[in-house]
């Protein structure tokens, strides 16, 4: 990302309405890149000033001596216009354009005068951040063009944190919460109005440096994908972790987005499946972005999420057992072996199995710890550990049991975090590197988040089709619907198992595929303008004759005739048999491209709700972690003495319209499948019902 490495580290920056006053927003960049070692040239521009803390000002960009790689335009409305041209006729590379007033309050003329301004800057070789953005701030170069408040009291020691956003405060806020941790941040970036540098171009240079260990990012909206899938590519090559809190979750959440940044509202179902799809963590809030960050610092490699507790409280066993099932963090169950060797050690009155209640033993020995610690490690369940220490005082070896977790951590490399309340306990343990949580449950939740995170990365990194989606087809405006016997035939020659079935012109025809089929049928009116059949009686279950399939065949063309719609013929298929109804689906979206929806079928799929989406291209063992988390997924093993469900032919199936959605070729811009007849093992699943939509 050479091209934007002018806005990372300039190596000169001029300030268009620079300020004496270091506490306006002239004057905050000229501040900070002093106080934070810059070391490019700083040239700020004034024209009523000849010094500006203490650097030359000069009246005009014109007047400069050279032109400079970076220029901070910090004028207010349409002054910032012309500074933009300025800029971008003098050869300037970077404008970082704070001014507001654009698409965030006029979608109509405001995003008018982004695009004439970008179309300026373009012509000329010249790339905007903003407008409306706070600035950019690169710790590590000292190149800090921004106006944050956030700063004012920041050394210059910097972290390998990196913060994107497209909100000012949200850029910040996020640096405020970690430093109350001790974690330092590298990189702090807010682009606003993304005009024309986006959050996600930003951040694939950002990626790109060595030292980011952690990439945070604050979105409203998304208006491309491309950005994002290639920040995806360059962390997932680097195994950088990103965490993502992306706002507007709700209706009202979007129309106050949209105020705030101009931004466009993206369906939210589809944003989830697709920071899956590319091993991003989607936070539910601020505290979801941040809670975790110093346990991914940690360098750790875990290769489970199964947890180990070990407290002096019983309480707190039974707080922790509870938070882990709430997030879904299984408690390891030890070996029979591993018991053995803690009831050797403990006294009787303590518990053994997980969690370990070391009770008021751990007053007379301080050694508990020390010594069961390596005990627990070797057992093969046991992945990450909780150590609560909610209450103690004088008689307890804090020192000592904050020394051995210390230790313990870095000799096995498995990650360990611990629970304490009180200040003093939790200052001995973060002297020894330890992360401390104030409460178990916030243990848990910020455990839980970072393993479940690189467990989603390595499924990600695994999948063996790593190639970039190709681009996808715009959503077409004219769309028409094919028949159902159409739709059947697209879908099988896809290696969709469809039901056997035969599309009949004549009652002839229909009496033949009874006889061919074998009774009883379905028997089903087609037409390339009914969707919804079943409404107007164009479905007959369970026909068991030839002469009832004539019949019906007549009744149905009559119908279909009746309401003025194409007689395509009449589909007689055979009666299919499965234990599930579930359904499949597909669409495009304007944004994301192809997305898959699969889940509970039938006729109150609506009302249940109970479905999951992917994005392609994937894999089978993507769409069985899917199925996994439905309400219905305890279903497919079997309960109560039942045979499992096909569940790899389901997930075959759902590949197939997942390829067929990413070929343009097919231009099928929705598909609905419903119901899917599940069977049991080794039986299979097949369309029983199908309406596909293509692109004109």
């Amino acid at each position: 990302m050479s091209r934007l490495r002018a806005a990372l580290d300039p190596k000169s920056v001029a300030i268009i309405g620079a300020s004496e006053n270091p506490n306006k927003v002239g004057g905050r960049p000229v501040h900070y890149l002093d106080k934070f070692g810059f070391k490019g040239k700083i040239f700020p521009i004034n024209p009523s000033r000849s010094e500006v803390q203490g650097y030359k000002c000069y009246k005009s960009l014109g007047d400069l001596p050279e032109a400079p790689e970076m220029v901070i335009v910090a004028v207010a409305g349409d002054h910032a216009i012309g500074a933009v041209e300025d800029c971008a006729k003098a050869g300037v590379k970077i404008a970082v354009v704070m001014a507001s007033g654009f698409g965030e309050v006029d979608p109509v003329e405001g995003k008018a005068k982004e695009r004439a301004m970008v179309a300026t800057a373009h012509q000329h070789g010249m790339r905007i951040v903003g407008p409306n953005s706070q600035g950019l701030a690169n710790f590590g170069t000292g190149a800090i063009a921004s106006f944050s408040t956030m700063f004012m009291d920041m050394d210059r020691a910097s972290g390998h944190v990196a913060m994107l956003s497209q909100s000012g405060a949200l850029s910040t806020v996020p640096v405020g919460f970690l430093r109350q941790r001790g974690i330092g941040v590298r990189h702090t970036h807010a682009t606003g109005n993304d005009a024309d540098i986006t959050v996600g171009e930003l951040a694939i240079a950002v990626a790109e440096d060595p030292e980011v260990k952690l990439m945070l990012l604050y979105l409203e909206s998304i208006p491309e994908k491309k950005y994002l899938e290639e920040l995806a590519a360059v962390a997932r090559d680097r195994d950088l972790p990103i965490i993502a809190l992306k706002s507007g979750r709700s209706e009202a959440g979007r129309q106050a987005a949209q105020s705030h940044t101009g931004a466009l509202a993206n369906e939210d179902r589809v944003v989830d499946a697709f920071f899956e799809h590319h091993g991003i963590w989607r936070a539910q809030d601020m505290r979801g972005l941040v809670e975790a960050t110093a346990l991914y610092l940690k360098g750790w490699k875990p290769k489970g999420r199964r947890l180990v507790a070990i407290s002096n409280s019983g309480a707190v066993c039974v707080m922790t057992a509870d938070a882990a099932t709430t997030v879904g963090m299984p408690m390891a169950k030890l070996a029979p072996e591993t018991d053995a060797k803690l009831k050797g050690i403990l006294p009787s009155f303590a518990t053994t199995t997980n969690p370990i209640d070391l009770t008021a033993a751990l007053l007379s020995n301080s050694r508990l710890f020390g010594d069961i610690l390596p005990v627990i490690a070797t057992d093969p369940a046991a992945d990450a550990f909780l150590i609560g220490v909610p209450v103690a005082g004088p008689g307890y070896d804090v020192e000592a049991f904050s020394r051995d977790a210390a230790a313990f951590a870095k000799q096995t490399g498995k990650p360990i975090v611990v629970a304490a309340t009180q200040p003093s306990v939790a200052q001995q343990f973060e002297a020894e590197g330890t992360t401390v949580f104030p409460t178990e449950v916030e243990a848990v939740t910020a455990l839980h988040q970072f393993l479940a995170h690189r467990e989603l990365m390595a499924r990600v990194a695994a999948r063996p089709d790593q190639a970039p989606p190709s681009p996808s087809a715009p959503v077409s405006d004219t769309t028409s619907m094919l028949n159902e016997a159409d739709s059947l035939a697209l879908l099988a020659a896809r290696g969709v198992p469809v039901v056997p079935h035969r599309l009949c012109r004549s009652r002839a025809e229909a009496i033949a595929a009874f006889e061919a089929i074998g009774g009883p049928v379905v028997v089903k009116g087609c037409s390339a303008d009914i969707a919804h059949k079943s409404e107007l009686g164009l479905v007959k279950l369970n026909v068991g004759s030839r002469e009832d399939t004539g019949e019906v065949y007549a009744e149905m063309e009559a119908i279909i005739r009746k309401h003025g719609a194409r007689f395509d013929g009449v589909i007689v298929g055979a009666m299919a048999k499965g234990r599930r109804e579930v359904m499949i689906g597909a669409h495009r979206d304007a944004v994301f491209g192809p997305v898959i929806v699969v889940g509970d079928g039938g006729k109150y799929v609506e009302v249940f709700k109970d479905t999951t989406l992917l994005l392609p291209p994937f894999n089978a063992e993507d769409v069985k972690a899917a199925l996994a988390k439905l309400r219905i997924a305890p279903l497919f093993a079997g309960v109560r003495g039942e045979q499992a469900m096909d569940v790899d032919a389901l997930a075959q199936a759902v590949v197939m319209v997942g390829e067929l959605m990413r070929d343009d070729a097919a231009k099928v811009t929705s598909i609905d499948l419903n119901p899917v007849l599940l069977d049991s093992a080794g039986r299979g699943c097949v369309v029983v019902d199908a309406v596909v939509f293509q692109s004109q």
